[in-house]
């Protein structure tokens, strides 16, 4: 019997090390473009924080809602709508400032009466002139939005020393905090 692998030929040594070089490269390069694809991805994670909130309310029943907004993320997001215990806030109520920079002393408290929103000093001893929103903001990645709402509907008088929510809604998720709102005299006198 004849045997029939015997008049064939075989792939060449170099040929064999070529492949069996380049296929194994091949696999890693295809390995390292998936990892690389979901790592950038991950990169581009909406990261919010909302945090410095108060509620501020006056004795005739007035009151302001104050805090900001952190992106930490790696991707810009657009600010949807805010709502204070669960009441959408109309654009027209909303004054903000966007910054580069990341507020960290408390917020003070905008006065009752008259107050204007140009030079408003929103911190002790900051002064920025704040704008008031008409729709949908956008809020780069690295960046801070301090953000007041003037009277949020459904907050009075007796609501002072309860907790009350806010939230903040982006494109894909919301973000909730809750503060203990506090009366503005007090705040005002300190």
């Amino acid at each position: 019997m004849k045997n029939p692998f015997r008049d064939t030929k075989a792939i060449s040594q170099p040929v064999t090390t070529m492949i069996l070089l380049v296929v194994p490269v091949m696999l890693t390069g295809g390995v390292v473009m998936y990892a690389y694809q979901i790592i950038g991805s991950e990169l581009q994670t909406e990261v919010i924080m909302v945090s410095n909130q108060h509620i501020w309310i006056y004795e005739d029943s007035s009151s302001f809602a104050g805090f900001e907004i952190d992106n930490l993320g790696g991707r810009d997001v657009i600010i949807d709508k805010i709502e204070v215990r669960g009441v959408e806030a109309p654009w027209s109520t909303i004054y903000y400032f966007k910054t580069p920079l990341v507020v960290t002393d408390l917020l003070n408290c905008p006065a009752l009466s008259g107050h204007i929103w140009i030079n408003f000093e929103y911190t002790p001893g900051t002064v920025a002139n704040f704008t008031q929103a008409s729709s949908d903001s956008p809020l780069p990645s690295g960046y801070t939005i301090v953000a007041f709402i003037e009277n949020p509907d459904n907050i009075r008088v007796n609501d002072a020393g309860t907790s009350i929510s806010i939230t903040v809604y982006t494109e894909r998720t919301q973000y909730q905090v809750l503060c203990n709102a506090q009366s503005a005299e007090r705040t005002l006198n300190n």
